[in-house]
């Protein structure tokens, strides 16, 4: 059996290549096939492909020629996809990007991760966002949220905003924020009721358990 998710999230640095990162190699610990991509990355620096987030999601060891393997549009700025790819003169084509991501997922075997960028409504280029890519793929998708203050709002626009389209997540993760003032208690009771069917999965900061937690629910019945 084979089955793809793709990661996005209400926002940015909120987690998503930690958790991925995090849960792929819990995977591999099993003996569970899992491959894990990040087609879009910004903030790339060529001199350090180790450290970037698909270089992360490589254990940390990625070469030039293994980030560009698994993470295909690469940009320097920091900025959103289309911002930085414009800097460079360049453009994200949409299609393209959906056909090698199809591609990806047809040839997958085991548990494949797709990591987006930045958050549900980042643009990457003049039409689509990120979430065009999600509804293009037609993977489930899970939505990583903070808890920091203000992020039970940023967590439910954006679920309205995946929704309006027909996504329903396979679930919620929530990722604990560093310093956040809000306890992971009082955010899960906040928004657990907004949720309907959509399951909630808590994971505590730098917690192993709940990474651990997360790849039962991802491998669920995947032989």
């Amino acid at each position: 059996m084979k089955r793809a998710h793709f990661i996005t999230a209400t926002g940015t640095d909120l987690g998503k290549t930690w958790l991925t990162a995090g849960v792929a190699g819990v995977c591999a610990a099993r003996g569970v096939a899992v491959r894990a991509l990040k087609p879009v990355m910004s903030g790339y620096d060529e001199a350090s492909p180790a450290s970037s987030d698909a270089g992360v999601l490589l254990d940390g060891s990625g070469t030039a020629a293994e980030v560009a393997r698994i993470s295909p549009w690469r940009f320097a700025a920091p900025l959103s996809p289309d911002r930085a790819a414009a800097l460079e003169g360049r453009a994200i084509d949409f299609a393209e990007l959906v056909g090698w991501c199809r591609g990806e997922i047809e040839r997958n075997e085991g548990l494949l991760l797709i990591e987006g960028i930045g958050g549900v409504m980042v643009p990457l280029d003049e039409r689509h966002t990120v979430r065009d890519l999600v509804a293009a793929l037609g993977i489930p998708a899970l939505l990583v949220a903070g808890t920091y203050l203000g992020s039970l709002s940023h967590t439910l626009t954006a679920l309205a905003a995946l929704r309006e389209v027909g996504i329903v997540p396979a679930a919620v993760v929530l990722n604990e924020s560093a310093g956040s003032t809000v306890s992971v208690e009082d955010a899960a009771a906040s928004l657990e009721p907004h949720l309907g069917a959509v399951r909630l999965i808590i994971v505590r900061r730098d917690d192993a358990a709940g990474l651990e937690g997360l790849a039962d629910f991802l491998t669920k019945d995947l032989k």
